[in-house]
């Protein structure tokens, strides 16, 4: 058994390093953000808007292969079972080698399509074109960087992943300013600021490899098995549904916005949606600094460090909860006309109320995040699934689309509150139900 310093401790260990790593991964999203605001307006913001989602699932997809595969490492290693988990981690390259031939072929060929499916209107359309074309074709380097953190996190790593998170995320904000800026290159040096950033963050992280401390390594003799890799995709499917299930929403919401206060409601969306991609990546971190303990902890049968490391990861999240949402009802005003440069009074109002109402969710979503992730670390992929379904889709979208219709922006802001809180209340009952705390597979 774990002492409860001892586990308090490796959590600490786990978690702060996450929670940096993540807020600095989102932050360079944020920053593009701001940078298009500033350079080129409320168009461009739209564009970027309207392009997020499918960064959404080239990340998700990362996290798939990268958070199913790290978990399904560590619980071999925590059962001493040394070549199987060795054997993980050349699998989910094999299966990252076949997600980007993909990508590329979209990137090449199917930008435009794609654009306009997303729902991009005349005025911006070429922006949200090049965008999703230069993304995509930087997907190989996306989805190497999310295995790499994930695993070398798992690996007793966590500094140099937060550090690799961190490297490539400052890097993109320094980027961001001298191509749209000095540069002048628009939303084509936003998006390769934001694709030259996981390039960066794998040079860092192949420190691991260059000075021997990783316990994994590729082998291109062990073959690509169905019965080897579906494991790994049923403990990472609920990290890739979560991310895609925010990409569509965040379709879904600018579909309704689009009908209800045009671009300039999908710009203030996106201001919005932003700060709670960076939200979002705090509860991200510290989901992510319970799972190397959870599923070691899993592989050796400890059920009380399981049970310990799951309320000290509620608890903080509820605490940091508390003090974000105190600031942003305090500085909302602020906040949105930093994203404001034109000084729009229209955009100005929705985003404000916006913020107020949205990020009542906070807990909610933190909570979701935190037991879908301890589910699908202990083994329990089904719990994780229905979860991250029920708040990515099941849930959020038909209480977008009613409340949208009976309280119009309004109600598209309060969805996500209302959608989290029964999500929450779903979780609960299947933690109840599955009994996580008695059984151990």
């Amino acid at each position: 058994m774990m002492e409860t310093n001892t586990a308090f401790r490796q959590f600490i260990r786990y978690t702060i390093p996450n929670v940096c790593g993540m807020i600095g991964l989102s932050c360079y999203i944020l920053a593009d953000t701001f940078f298009v605001a500033r350079g080129l307006g409320a168009d461009g913001l739209a564009a970027l808007n309207l392009a997020i989602p499918v960064y959404s699932f080239i990340h998700g997809s990362g996290l798939l292969l990268g958070m199913g595969g790290a978990t399904r490492y560590s619980i071999f290693r925590g059962q001493k079972a040394h070549q199987a988990a060795d054997q993980v981690f050349s699998h989910v390259l094999h299966g990252a080698a076949l997600l980007s031939v993909l990508f590329l072929g979209l990137g090449l060929f199917l930008s435009g399509p794609i654009a306009a499916l997303l729902g991009a209107t005349e005025e911006v359309f070429a922006m949200t074109r090049t965008y999703l074309q230069v993304l995509l074709l930087f997907s190989p380097a996306f989805l190497l960087n999310d295995i790499l953190i994930c695993f070398v996190r798992n690996d007793n790593g966590p500094r140099l992943a937060m550090a690799a998170m961190l490297a490539g995320s400052f890097a993109n904000i320094l980027m961001d300013y001298l191509f749209i800026f000095p540069l002048h290159m628009g939303i084509a040096g936003a998006v390769l600021a934001t694709g030259f950033a996981p390039v960066i963050g794998v040079g860092i992280i192949s420190r691991h490899f260059i000075q021997k401390k990783n316990h994994f390594s590729y082998d291109k003799k062990v073959p690509l098995s169905l019965g080897q890799f579906l494991p790994v995709v049923s403990l990472g499917m609920s990290s890739l549904i979560t991310e895609l299930a925010s990409g569509i929403v965040m379709i879904v919401f600018n579909i309704l916005i689009l009908g209800l206060t045009g671009n300039v409601g999908v710009a203030a969306y996106g201001v919005v949606a932003n700060l709670s991609l960076v939200v979002t990546s705090i509860h991200t971190g510290i989901a992510q600094g319970l799972q190397p303990i959870a599923s070691r902890a899993c592989g050796q049968g400890d059920r009380t460090a399981m049970e310990q490391v799951l309320r000290y990861a509620m608890g903080v999240m509820l605490l940091l909860s508390l003090g974000i949402y105190v600031a942003f009802l305090a500085l909302a005003d602020p906040i949105v006309s930093c994203f404001n440069s034109a000084q729009d009074g229209q955009l100005q109002q929705i985003g404000t109320v916006g913020l107020k109402l949205y990020f009542t969710a906070m807990p909610f979503a933190g909570a979701n995040i935190i037991l879908s992730m301890y589910m699908a670390s202990v083994a329990k992929p089904l719990p994780a699934q229905i979860i991250s379904l029920a708040r990515g889709l099941l849930v959020i979208l038909p209480a977008a689309i009613l409340l949208a219709r009976l309280l119009g922006m309004t109600g598209v802001w309060l969805a996500y509150p209302v959608a989290e809180g029964l999500v929450t209340g779903i979780g609960a009952a299947l933690y109840i139900c599955r009994n996580v705390n008695k059984t151990v597979h």
